[in-house]
């Protein structure tokens, strides 16, 4: 499936670039995520852990960035894995890019294909892509307040632990969206003739 979805981040495009860069650096911005060996070649292995309600699904494998084209401001990584229990797997490719913004800020572009099988897709298209937005709010927020961290002489990183993706906020923040989805669709305005 294709998820498209954008997030501004209070930095300059210079700046989120060579943060989005450091995939080590990038890991604890994503909540649930961890990276635990670094196996050469710009290759990662890591963990990623979630609950979706009374869900908990958690990942092993691998990432790496496929293509970092500087000209354009479009970075891809590659990212597979499959359950830690069950027969699951998810296969990802993230391309984002960037885009100045108003104020010195970056918008970043994410276009995520995902394929998952197991547990995870018995979600559905619309659950996934709602958690997924609401991920992406908490990442670039992250982001955000490390690179001013890092310009202030602070910590550059917001130190995480790879608990899971809380499941309660998640959820209710993806089901939230799901329903003005719904309210949009019955209340907005006709598009017929």
């Amino acid at each position: 499936m294709l998820i498209e979805n954008e997030f501004r981040v209070t930095a300059p495009v210079d700046e989120v670039w060579e943060y989005l860069l450091d995939l080590p650096g990038l890991a604890p911005c994503l909540p649930g995520a961890e990276l635990t060996d670094d196996l050469g070649d710009g290759t990662y292995r890591g963990r990623v852990v979630t609950r979706l309600g009374p869900v908990k699904l958690g990942f092993t494998g691998t990432a790496k960035i496929i293509d970092a084209d500087e000209a354009a401001r479009r970075i891809a990584i590659h990212a597979a894995g499959s359950e830690d229990k069950g027969k699951g797997t998810a296969d990802m490719t993230v391309t984002a890019t960037l885009v100045p913004a108003a104020g010195g800020a970056t918008t970043v572009e994410v276009t995520q294909d995902l394929q998952v099988s197991g547990a995870a897709a018995q979600y559905g298209r619309g659950m996934i892509s709602d958690v997924s937005s609401v991920l992406l709010r908490s990442f670039a927020e992250c982001i955000s307040h490390n690179i001013a961290a890092g310009r202030g002489g602070g910590t550059a990183t917001v130190t995480r632990t790879a608990k899971p993706a809380g499941g309660l906020s998640i959820g209710l923040a993806a089901a939230l969206m799901a329903l003005k989805r719904v309210i949009r669709r019955f209340f907005g305005p006709s598009t017929r003739p």
